[in-house]
């Protein structure tokens, strides 16, 4: 997608540790159009997966993955990385560790949110490492549903996520793939 690459061109901000900031349009301050055109790209994308559920972790990934989940027309499941006093009923486990920041969660979701014989589609930020995606499809297996593909918005093709992601036998599609970052710049794949 040329206009989020052309986002992340002008207002990404490159920092220590190959990390990407994007606050400023995708996880901190939002751009509803954006959203709305990465969401309708995914539903193309995806289009003859036969979803029946989209599936993302909060909270950076709520915004792209609900844009995805109107334009499939089905419902958005968000895992959650701490549980609520709220949360008494059966759920489905997995730990995920963040690259960002540094630690591990135990994350959830109820089990009567995604049961067998569904057709999952799951949509992310970022990928770096595949932690988070495969997590979220180890969710989805212990729910005897199926991964039908996963989404990201922004890969970084130098980490080993998209690798992982292939060997597990998933589709993936990703909005923008960063081959590398030289002097404080992003370079494409």
């Amino acid at each position: 997608m040329n206009r989020l690459k052309e986002k992340i061109r002008r207002e990404g901000i490159v920092q220590e540790g190959n990390i990407l900031k994007v606050d400023s349009f995708l996880n901190h301050q939002i751009d509803p159009v954006l959203m709305m055109d990465m969401g309708r790209e995914f539903a193309e994308r995806f289009a003859t997966a036969q979803v029946t559920k989209v599936l993302t972790i909060e909270s950076s990934g709520i915004a792209i993955a609900l844009t995805t989940a109107l334009h499939l027309h089905v419902p958005l499941v968000f895992a959650r990385k701490k549980r609520s006093e709220l949360m008494k009923e059966e759920v489905f486990i997995t730990h995920i560790y963040s690259f960002t920041k540094k630690e591990t969660s135990e994350v959830s979701v109820l089990r009567r949110f995604i049961g067998p014989g569904e057709r999952v589609l799951i949509i992310d930020d970022f990928l770096a490492n595949g932690e988070a995606a495969l997590g979220l499809a180890d969710i989805v297996k212990q729910a005897g549903a199926t991964v039908v593909g996963i989404g990201i918005v922004i890969e970084k093709a130098f980490q080993p996520g998209g690798q992982k992601i292939a060997e597990a036998g998933i589709r993936l599609e990703s909005l923008a793939k960063i081959q590398s970052f030289q002097n404080g710049e992003v370079v494409f794949a």
